[in-house]
């Protein structure tokens, strides 16, 4: 069987929106007629796609087919603005979307995407999470690659290792001499106030339960999730925290940072996650990334 295009173009508008009612206004149709038009997809597919409700959400099935949709729409628009006329893709932009981690948002990743963007006239939407959590956006069909510390590729799926991010349990020394003036002891670490990204950041919780034993909940903590505001966080000493080596620099050869628990080092190995089968245009965006992470990642 075909998929109709019209069902189709209504079933990845609910996706998109949440809504029915939205898809309608995108469509320029009634919601009724959007809804009959996923209805009678779902009924030649035989399986349901959305789970009604505020808002709307696809189901497993129904995010397979969104991820084919909406791949299949990038890779149409990437043909028809080639075939446009310039060599370069045409004169419109090609628009992408793409997960990533805020420490590599904050350090490597715009330099190693900056050429490419110009040069194949890509507009990049960046959605922030944790690295943890970066495929699952993916897997949704909300963006069209990502950044991840998954090592395993879904199906459909490539991961390509970046290399690693260390990251060091740092504070400023007035702040380790007023809190750790014998080291980091287990005893110390429940009264000195942590800085933490937010929570689903674990990289402080799993550092001092591997090298303390000292659960999350045992300690006072702040939540700073910027990575600019958290690291000046630090360095302002109100807490210690687990920052990326690449945004420490020489902060500690200088002494204006100390390494309060050497151990607690954490290497964090990072992934790009990107379908198989894509466009041109966002293969060299993958290419790029790869070949810049890798010459500035461990």
């Amino acid at each position: 069987m075909a998929l109709d295009s019209k069902q189709c173009e209504a079933f990845l508008g609910v996706a998109e929106t949440g809504s029915f009612e939205q898809a309608a206004v995108r469509l320029h149709l009634t919601p009724s007629a959007v809804s009959l038009r996923v209805r009678a997809l779902e009924t030649a597919l035989g399986q349901a796609l959305v789970v009604r409700g505020r808002p709307c959400r696809a189901t497993r099935a129904g995010r397979q087919l969104l991820q084919h949709l909406q791949r299949t729409r990038l890779m149409e628009q990437d043909l028809l603005s080639g075939l446009a006329g310039a060599p370069d893709g045409g004169e419109g932009f090609f628009q992408a979307a793409l997960a990533v981690n805020a420490d590599s948002l904050a350090t490597w990743l715009l330099p190693a995407l900056a050429p490419v963007l110009a040069r194949e006239r890509i507009v990049l939407e960046l959605v922030v999470d944790d690295q943890a959590h970066t495929d699952a956006l993916l897997a949704a069909g909300l963006v069209n690659a990502c950044v991840a510390a998954e090592a395993h590729a879904m199906r459909g799926c490539v991961a390509e290792p970046l290399g690693t991010m260390r990251y060091r349990l740092v504070a400023t020394p007035a702040f380790a001499a007023q809190w750790f003036r014998r080291g980091l002891t287990r005893a110390a670490a429940q009264r000195a106030p942590a800085v933490v990204f937010n929570r689903k950041d674990l990289l402080h919780a799993d550092a001092l339960l591997r090298t303390l034993g000292l659960p999350a909940s045992a300690y006072p903590t702040h939540y700073v999730p910027a990575s600019e505001p958290f690291v000046a966080a630090i360095r302002l000493g109100l807490g210690y925290g687990m920052v990326p080596q690449l945004q420490i620099g020489d902060a500690l050869e200088r002494g204006e940072l100390v390494d309060v628990l050497p151990e607690a080092a954490t290497d964090v190995p990072l992934y790009w996650h990107r379908w198989a089968q894509q466009s041109p245009r966002l293969e060299a965006l993958a290419h790029s990334a790869m070949a810049a992470a890798r010459g500035v990642l461990r």
